[in-house]
This record gives structure tokens, sequence and C-alpha cells, in this order.
């Protein structure tokens, strides 16, 4: 598919922002879980330690940890001057400062290298990447999207949304998307064509507000579920 390292920003979040940003309950916690997307994120690291069932599928993935972890260093300060640059686009308080944002992201992907090599062998890291994913008709409970899907509505088309979500409902009886902002902090241009579509379509098509905002405005998440 000619997809290079070179063209990756690798940036992982927390567990415990993956657990705010997309509401995540105890219970949810205990299904079984797809994260579309999820590159050097923590999240499936943490949650399969405290016995959780958890699938992470990025392109991100056919690459061996040195190589993710050099790209890392190669584009961190890229990433942190771009943040210091758009820094009033956030809200800091959870995160309370640049400094802080940094180590948090390092850790988080300090914590997924570390544990990368063990994940892809267990099957907890699988290359792949939306609209098709590589798994069988119904496996997970919940699948999730990070940080991909709207946020890149200047890139990727309604169509392209449209069929990453129902590949992501064919999979999984239920999907979760956060944000719902594009990286200009706008509302999606694409949201109503894939809401309508799939409310059309059998579907029940929610927007839940969510404890997390970073992103300023970026605190609710899409949920989508078969009526």
């Amino acid at each position: 598919m000619g997809f290079t390292l070179e063209k990756v920003v690798p940036w992982g979040r927390s567990y415990e922002e993956y657990v705010s940003m997309f509401g995540l309950s105890e219970v949810d916690l205990g299904l079984r879980i797809l994260g579309c997307g999820d590159g050097p994120a923590a999240f499936n690291t943490v949650l399969t330690k405290q016995g959780g069932n958890i699938v992470s599928v990025d392109p991100i993935y056919v690459f061996e940890a040195e190589q993710i972890r050099g790209r890392i260093s190669e584009t961190n300060e890229t990433v942190m001057a771009q943040m210091r640059k758009n820094q009033d686009d956030y809200v800091w308080e959870a995160i309370p400062s640049i400094e802080q944002l940094g180590s948090l992201r390092m850790s988080a992907m300090e914590i997924f290298l570390a544990d990368f090599d063990a994940g892809k062998y267990e099957g907890r890291y699988i290359p792949g990447e939306l609209p098709s994913l590589p798994f069988e008709n119904g496996k997970f409970d919940i699948a999730l999207s990070s940080h991909f899907l709207f946020l890149y509505s200047a890139h990727l088309s309604a169509e392209f949304h449209l069929q990453a979500l129902q590949e992501m409902l064919r999979v999984a009886r239920e999907v979760r998307v956060f944000p719902m902002l594009t990286l200009d902090g706008a509302s999606s241009t694409h949201l109503h064509f894939v809401t309508k579509h799939l409310a059309n379509h059998g579907f029940v098509v929610e927007i839940k507000r969510v404890p997390y905002e970073f992103q300023r405005g970026g605190n609710e998440m899409l949920v989508v579920k078969p009526v």
C-alpha cells in the first residue's frame, strides 16, 4: 500500500485518557474491545495487565519497536513546537502545561513500546487500517476510534468515514468515535451525512458528552449501535 514510517507522527495517549475520552465504565472495560488506529497508546498495555480483552489495529504495527521508537524521537520536538504555537486551542486543566503534556505522552508511548513485542506475538497489536479490518463479523463488543475519524475530515472523504464506520459495525456491536471535531476545532462537515445514513439503515446514533476535554470544545463522542 506504500505505507512508510516517514508518513507517521506517533502520538500516544494514556490509559486514563482513553477511559475518559470514550466514557468507558467498569462493565465496558470487561468487554471485548477493538481499538482502531491506536498507534503507540498505552491503553492496550494497561488494560491487558488488568485482565481486559483488547486488540489494537494500526498500520504502524508492521514496523519493529525500535523503528517506532526512532520515529517518535524524530518527530517529538516538531509536535511539541506545534503544541506551543497552538496552545490557545487547548484546555490546560487535567493536563496543566505543555511540559506535562510532553511527559504524559512520552510515558504512554514508553509503556506501549515496552509491551509491543509481547503484544504483537499475542495478537494484540495487528497491522491494518480502516476501512478494511482483518476480523470476522461480530468479533468484538465495542470498537473505538481515537483521533482519526472526523479529526481528519479535510483529508478523508465522507464516503471513507461511512465505509470505516460500517466496517467497525461489522466487527463490533457498538462503535465509539472521539473527538467529533476537525484538526482546526470545527465540527466535521461529514457528520450529518454519516449519521443520517446510519440512522436510515437500522442504527441508533447518539452524541454523548464525555468527561474529557483537551482540544477546546472536544468533549463529545459519537456512539453507534444497532436498533
